[in-house]
């Protein structure tokens, strides 16, 4: 957008006019994230936990994992981080 769209019309209208388009002049400025027509909601997404269709062991393993990053403010592990958390749980690897 050219800086000449933003500029006052001219010197004779009120301060608060702004150009918006070619010609077009708007005496208040809409502030379109106040509006919750198009979401339908006025709070952000939030995601919920992907542990539904899990086995019981499945779901042990994920919250045992969510569980290591509140602990350790961690948004991701590493693979070592992971093996730490399965031997909490008392996996051993089988020879």
């Amino acid at each position: 957008m050219s800086s000449s769209n933003l500029s006052s019309t001219n010197s004779t209208s009120p301060a608060s006019s702004f150009v918006v388009g070619p010609g077009a002049v708007t005496n208040s400025f809409l502030d379109r994230r106040s509006t919750i027509e198009s979401s339908g909601s006025s709070e952000r997404r939030q995601f919920g936990s992907a542990h539904t269709g899990l086995s019981d062991a499945g779901r042990e393993l994920a919250l045992a994992i969510d569980q290591y990053k509140l602990n350790h403010h961690r948004r991701y592990i590493t693979c070592d981080e992971m093996l730490s958390v399965l031997t909490d749980l008392g996996y051993t690897r089988s020879e």
